[in-house]
């Protein structure tokens, strides 16, 4: 970014939390299981996954692209302490819910081999989520459920992991084909500018973030 060459280059690389893709998989729990800051943080994480894929960073990258559009965090939330050793967080769960709605067994149907599915099952009502899906949610912000841009946000944040959308499938969809087309610069005949946005701490209270 800034006014030299690179200017409007958008480049996603954050290796804070960058982990060897091995193969076969490490299980999680032979290293460090804090992968992914919490807001970014795909669900099978969050639910104790021993083994993950690259479909972790597409859920990452879908959290980012629904930021760009709503200029928020969509699944912000408050941490008490980031540094614990149990991948199972309440509030950022209940988070995701309440924006995506309670994942339908049919639609993630290996979510009961999860580890901390007992605790799912223990601590959360589907019911308190009946009325919540990211349609509604993008609809309050104005866009509209079938647009292009909406349906690669779906693909993105797929709660199933194996029915997510990888990156290469992700290059060829429909919404990178509409106008106005991708360019090296991204500011490139952009006569709007992007509006300004409120800056979060992670420790600022959620309701901050759903203004």
């Amino acid at each position: 970014m800034g006014e030299g060459p690179e200017r409007g280059r958008v480049k996603i690389a954050d290796m804070g939390f960058a982990r060897l893709f091995n193969s076969p998989l490490k299980p999680l729990a032979d290293l460090d299981p804090v992968v992914v800051t919490f807001w970014y943080r795909a669900p099978e994480l969050l639910l104790g996954a021993r083994h993950y894929t690259k479909a972790i960073d597409i859920w990452a990258i879908g959290c980012i692209f629904a930021e760009l559009l709503t200029s928020e965090p969509i699944f912000h939330c408050r941490q008490e302490d980031i540094k614990t050793s149990n991948p199972f967080h309440h509030d950022q769960l209940d988070r995701i819910f309440s924006v995506m709605g309670f994942p339908a067994d049919k639609d993630w149907e290996d979510i009961r081999k999860m580890p901390e599915y007992p605790t799912l099952q223990k601590d959360f009502r589907r019911t308190t989520y009946a009325n919540s899906s990211l349609l509604k949610y993008m609809e309050k912000h104005k866009v509209k459920p079938d647009s292009k841009v909406f349906l690669l946000l779906q693909k993105l944040l797929t709660m199933d992991p194996t029915k997510r959308i990888t990156s290469e499938q992700a290059l060829q969809d429909p919404y990178f084909q509409e106008d106005p087309l991708p360019t090296s610069d991204v500011f490139a005949g952009c006569q709007i500018p992007y509006p300004k946005r409120e800056f979060l701490n992670e420790d600022e209270p959620e309701e901050k973030g759903d203004k």
